[in-house]
């Protein structure tokens, strides 16, 4: 577990992405390209962009999805975060993200990458920086009303949300971005 193993992971995971989408091939070549040049890139430590994992978490029926309400993007947003050093791969970094986010710990990681989206923000390093974020789906072993999620003090709020009921208003879902990517974890 380090710097390289998440790094190696990263890079094959972008590198076994199929996607059809011709924008998200584009994020995969950057990303790709980032990873190339950055050998700390899996790290919070690289200012100028990091991978993140990000996991968006659906019920066993596929119908809910745990959205948290981040509280430096004020937005309902899917679970995730940094790579950790402990973290061997992505895929874990993800895992433990969801189950740190959520409390629950019966998850289940898809192997397959869900999405990946690049976007700036000012992290815990305090600077405007970028996140390259890879994206994973994760299932609860049970249907949402079955399943409590514990909040942490990484977020303001943590609820399920309905798939076709997402939140609105000004601290609103991407619920575009949640959809697409809900509808491509429930097709596979």
């Amino acid at each position: 577990m380090s710097a390289e193993s998440l790094h190696v992971s990263a890079t094959r995971v972008l590198t076994e992405w199929r996607t059809d989408d011709p924008a998200a091939d584009s994020v995969r070549h950057t990303m790709l390209a980032f990873l190339a040049a950055e050998p700390r890139a899996c790290l919070r430590e690289s200012a100028a962009g990091h991978i993140t994992a990000s996991a968006v978490v659906l019920d066993r029926t596929g119908r809910n999805v745990l959205l948290t309400l981040h509280p430096r993007v004020g937005r309902w947003l899917q679970l995730g975060g940094h790579c950790e050093p402990d973290d061997a791969t992505v895929r874990d970094a993800a895992l433990r993200e969801a189950r740190e986010e959520s409390g629950i710990d019966d998850l289940t990681l898809e192997p397959d990458l869900l999405d990946a989206h690049t976007h700036p923000i000012t992290c815990s390093l305090g600077v405007p920086t970028r996140h390259l974020d890879l994206r994973f789906v994760v299932r609860a072993a049970a249907d949402a009303e079955n399943v409590t999620a514990v909040r942490s003090a990484e977020s303001t709020d943590l609820r399920w949300w309905p798939i076709d009921a997402l939140p609105n208003g000004p601290e609103g879902a991407e619920r575009d971005a949640l959809r697409a990517m809900i509808e491509r974890a429930n097709s596979r």
